[in-house]
């Protein structure tokens, strides 16, 4: 039976790329809140996705949770003893089960190959032999995956496929996530033996990775999209991180209150895009 801690280990403050990317291609729809599978598909990529995607990670990462500060909360998730996690894998298995059969019986051959892919790719991010999640650079570029969340939604609610564009965009939207997450978790994963590109390059590399990833996202938004607004807000954020670089933070680690005002502030400004997003409809306008 699901519980608190199974809402916590899906970590819904970090529901927001899920949705994010869910939302994309409904830029432009009329009534589309009206539809059963609309509200099918939103919730899929919020709790039972989100549970299998960090699920697995919680199961493979117990020591470097237990180090991590900033776990222990629905914002950045559990920190749970390998007796607390026992059973999450046979909840995981039946809820993932569960919306597979019923999302294939919606919608045919496609999703199911698409929902099986998602499977795939988190076990061998999670799993030895492959274990991608600790094989710096490709734990990044294996992200990507994320962009499938468009694939399941076009198919799941009858939408236009999106410009090549908007999926690279997506793409380095994921990626910029990802490293923020490694940036914030340097010290645990060095304290528990854990390699991934933050840990290898460090601090300050990492950070001036995810600046150039985002001055990319906000030059493409504009040349692409001629999006003016949204390519205004990732300029912000990328001189956010020049004075984070260079004056305000340098190499010094964030203190968990820092942490959490990051995440709420992560929050409300993908709010506030998605809405943007959804209104504008430029982003699937290539």
């Amino acid at each position: 039976m699901l519980n608190l801690l199974d809402l916590k280990i899906s970590r819904p403050g970090l529901w927001f790329p899920t949705i994010w990317i869910y939302l994309v291609p409904f830029a432009n729809q009329v009534d589309y809140w009206q539809s059963f599978n609309f509200w099918l598909g939103l919730f899929f990529v919020t709790f039972p996705l989100n549970y299998l995607v960090y699920g697995l990670n919680d199961l493979n990462d117990v020591g470097a949770d237990a180090v991590n500060d900033r776990k222990g909360n629905f914002l950045f998730g559990a920190k749970a003893s390998k007796l607390q996690l026992k059973g999450v894998l046979t909840k995981i298995i039946v809820l993932t089960t569960v919306f597979v059969t019923a999302l294939t019986f919606i919608a045919g051959l496609k999703m199911f190959l698409l929902l099986v892919f998602m499977v795939v790719v988190n076990i061998l991010y999670n799993f030895k032999p492959f274990r991608i999640k600790e094989r710096p650079p490709f734990e990044i570029l294996i992200q990507v995956g994320y962009v499938v969340t468009v694939f399941f939604s076009i198919e799941l609610n009858n939408l236009e496929t999106l410009p090549w564009q908007t999926l690279v965009y997506l793409s380095l939207f994921a990626f910029q996530a990802h490293i923020a997450g490694e940036i914030m978790d340097i010290e645990p994963d060095l304290a528990s033996g854990k390699r991934t590109t933050a840990t290898l390059v460090g601090r300050k590399n990492s950070k001036l990775l995810m600046l150039l990833i985002l001055v990319c996202e906000s030059v493409l938004v504009w040349y692409w999209f001629q999006d003016i607004v949204l390519a205004s807000f990732l300029g912000l954020f990328s001189a956010f991180m020049v004075l984070d670089i260079f004056v305000i933070f340098k190499g010094r680690a964030y203190t968990l209150p820092e942490m959490k005002l990051f995440g709420y502030l992560i929050n409300i400004s993908a709010l506030a895009s998605m809405l943007w997003v959804l209104f504008s409809g430029k982003l699937i306008m290539a």
